[in-house]
């Protein structure tokens, strides 16, 4: 394979630490590379080595003539000026980038929601995201960097920007760097991956899995001193292993070894113990939904739109003591309302929610509002004040001990809260919450700060904590591995999910698919079946009327702008180069969609008008 890219014997000083000292390393066609390591140890600052946007102090970053590198940094940030379009595309013109099948496809694993003509300054951070991460795409590099590509990414996106990552570097056309927590994402999409710690990079063969089969040899074989670290990454590895059947059939690394490795581990949660404990602590009785509607007015909704949106229906939900439910569904999808109907946060509009008498409900949630009163304290005071002991399994540990447990070291104790890094934070807040000793957790996003080795030191926790947990998460890595069952809201209504994140994904395709072969609004069933249903139907009074009468001068008006949108697209078609037959395809192609849209309108106008005089 060609050589793309190398550093040699890079060096970097910061003002308090050496970042990295003789590191040398190489890029070449075909490889897919993920980093990992502690937040802070230099993941993202190794990517601007590589990419040129900063220079080392030590050693050099060499790269082949002509070479293209793009990258995508966290910090940055699309111009608040532009619209999507021109953030995108540029000034390309339409029919140009619309017969390219690679910006197609862009666009619509990414920006299927953004408008495409809106201001950059009047999108959210997550959008904006994510058209800084589609113009990155549309591009022709050599090189891509991408640090933290999924942030801000829902199950979906993540899943698409995988599958457009692994075709995209499939024929040793190019290289791929990236930085993410999201170990789902690293294996799935990575042949290997770099650990950066202690100044240094080293390589490992292989995704995720096989990245912790080779550390965990690798502290094997080291001190003594490195037992507990080693202990908890064998824990990960027998996860591996046994817990997710996707990864069990993957030929990633040598299976012989990793059955030898976790022979003797135990299972990861032993379920019956744990929900003993949860009915000991709990009751029989926890939170019962039953036949849930939440319905909210819409502000300033249009003259022909509904006033109100469902955005839960009928829904009925018994949470047994001890469950472990991961709650999957696309933003907006209603997921922060069936938290809030738990907590009792929210009431419902319809139907009635039943808690039980023992019931002490706990959240972690994402802006650390419990941390806000402790700012000014250190870390060792704040744990002081809570509790002196708690049960972690079989085992009685002190505070302390599940702070060092969660990565804290001594130094760290007698740090200010509010001097702590982002994933300090976030284990503090989980360990405060956890001293509490509720009886129902619910992790609302809890992947948010935190690097790969506090991702599997917090879920090792939870393995042995007895209570009932909910978990809300894109990071399909932690659904997987914290919770026994997943449930997905969909349409207003939660759907068991047997076969887990991968049926998730089956059923949002085939609704995206069917609500794109079903094009008259509103309508759930063909438009055959609907004149029927319209035909038989008696007359409308009332409210029904006057939302008939809305969508009827609705149609009206778009019948208008779809006829000046046509007789624009006959004129371009009259001035078009001929000889251009991609972009006469183009041309055609849009005016078949938009004539069709008609045809369909019309046929709705027809059907309202008869219910409205029928």
């Amino acid at each position: 394979m060609a050589h793309l890219l190398g550093a040699e014997r890079l060096h970097l000083e910061f003002p308090t630490r050496t970042v990295f000292d003789e590191v040398t390393l190489g890029i070449d066609e075909g490889d897919r590379i993920g980093v990992v390591g502690r937040n802070g140890d230099g993941k993202s600052t190794l990517l601007k080595l590589l990419s040129g946007r900063i220079e080392p102090d030590g050693g050099r970053v060499t790269l082949r003539r002509g070479i293209r590198i793009g990258m995508l940094d966290q910090a940055d940030v699309v111009d608040p000026g532009k619209t999507v379009a021109e953030s995108v595309v540029g000034g390309i013109e339409e029919h140009v980038w619309a017969g390219d099948a690679r910006v197609r496809d862009v666009i619509a694993g990414l920006l299927a929601d953004v408008p495409w003509h809106a201001q950059i300054a009047s999108l959210s951070g997550g959008q904006r995201r994510r058209v800084g991460l589609a113009a990155l795409l549309v591009g022709d590099w050599d090189v891509v960097l991408l640090d933290e590509p999924t942030n801000h990414l829902d199950v979906e996106g993540i899943a698409w920007l995988a599958g457009h990552l692994k075709a995209r570097w499939a024929q040793n056309s190019g290289a791929l760097v990236v930085v993410t927590h999201d170990r789902w994402f690293l294996d799935e999409v990575c042949t290997n991956t770099w650990e950066v710690h202690d100044g240094i990079v080293e390589p490992f063969e292989g995704g995720y899995a096989a990245y912790v089969l080779q550390r965990v040899e690798r502290d094997r074989m080291a001190a003594a001193s490195e037992s507990k670290r080693q202990n908890l990454m064998r824990k990960e590895l027998a996860w591996l292993r046994r817990g997710a059947p996707a990864r069990t059939s993957k030929p990633k690394f040598r299976i012989e070894a990793a059955n030898q490795l976790i022979e003797n581990e135990p299972p990861l949660r032993n379920p019956v113990e744990l929900n003993r404990l949860a009915v000991s602590r709990l009751g029989k009785d926890v939170v019962d939904l039953l036949d849930v509607s939440v319905v909210y007015p819409v502000a300033d909704a249009p003259a022909d739109a509904p006033a109100t949106r469902t955005v839960l229906h009928e829904l009925e939900w018994r949470i047994a003591p001890g469950e472990r439910t991961g709650i999957l569904g696309v933003n907006g999808a209603g997921k922060s309302t069936l938290l809030g109907l738990v907590t009792g946060a929210v009431q419902p509009t319809t139907g009635r929610v039943k808690r039980g008498k023992t019931v002490r409900i706990a959240t972690l949630s994402q802006e650390l509002a419990e941390l806000t009163e402790y700012s000014e304290q250190r870390v060792s005071a704040v744990v002081a004040e809570q509790r002196t002991s708690y049960q972690v399994g079989d085992k009685e540990m002190t505070p302390g001990q599940l702070l060092e447990r969660l990565g804290f070291t001594t130094a760290q104790l007698s740090t200010p809260v509010k001097n702590l890094s982002g994933g300090q934070k976030r284990r503090l807040q989980l360990l405060l919450i956890l001293l509490a000793e509720p009886n129902v957790l619910i992790l609302d996003e809890p992947t948010n700060d935190l690097d790969t080795d506090m991702l599997a030191a917090i879920e090792d926790l939870l393995d042995s904590w007895p209570g009932t947990l909910l978990v809300v998460s894109h990071d399909r890595y932690l659904i997987e591995r914290v919770t026994d069952r997943q449930f997905a809201i969909l349409d207003g209504h939660l759907r068991d999910l047997p076969r887990g994140v991968d049926q998730y994904l089956e059923l949002r395709k085939a609704g995206v698919e069917t609500a794109a072969a079903v094009p008259t609004p509103g309508a759930g069933a063909s438009t055959g079946a609907a004149m029927h249903a319209s035909a038989a139907a008696p007359a409308l009074a009332g409210a029904e009327r006057r939302t008939a009468e809305k969508e009827l001068s609705s149609i009206d008006r778009r019948l208008e702008k779809l006829a000046a949108e046509i007789a624009r697209l006959h004129e371009k078609l009259a001035v078009h180069d001929q000889g251009d037959y991609v972009g006469l395809a183009v041309l055609g192609d849009e005016l078949g969609r938009l004539e069709t849209s008609v045809a369909e309108l019309e046929t709705r106008w027809l059907e309202v008008s008869e219910s409205l005089e029928g």
